[in-house]
Parts: structure tokens; C-alpha cells; sequence
């Protein structure tokens, strides 16, 4: 099935160049991440101990700043090399 996807830029050249450094085409790569997603969700509901670990939810703001600031240093990185 064909479906169209928006993924932010950032997200999007490092899978492709994960994708890349695999040897495989980007669309086996997102199908691969999405499987694995999948799965990872059917083992956690499988395991109810699981549930303990959100209470590190409140952190999720955290993580998400930490990624924002290094997304933004790829992107200068990526940036000077192309100059």
C-alpha cells in the first residue's frame, strides 16, 4: 500500500542515511522501524511490570529538549559541511 507520510526533516536525513549506510532502500527502512514499533508494543503489553516505568513520564519534557538541542547541532554540523 502506498501512503504518504510527513516526518520532520531532521528525522527524516538521519534514516535515510541510516537507511543508506544499511544498503537498503528508505521505504524497507521505515517498514523495518514500524514492524519493530509494533512489536515492541505487543511485548510490553505482555508485561504488566512494564507499566512501572511511567512514572518517568515526567521526564518526557526533558528528553524531548535534549533532542531538540542536539538536532539543532546536527543541523550547524551539516550546515559547515556544506561550505
Amino acid at each position: 500500500m502506498k501512503t504518504t507520510l510527513e516526518i520532520p526533516d531532521p528525522i527524516f536525513r538521519r534514516a535515510k542515511s541510516v537507511a543508506a549506510e544499511r544498503g537498503i532502500p528508505f521505504r524497507e527502512f521505515v517498514t523495518e522501524a514500524v514492524k519493530d514499533k509494533l512489536v515492541a508494543a505487543a511485548k510490553a503489553a505482555e508485561q504488566p511490570w512494564m507499566a512501572a516505568f511511567g512514572k518517568l513520564r515526567r521526564l518526557h519534557k526533558e528528553t524531548a529538549k535534549i533532542n531538540r538541542l542536539i538536532e539543532q547541532e546536527f543541523e550547524q554540523i551539516e550546515a559547515e559541511d556544506r561550505q
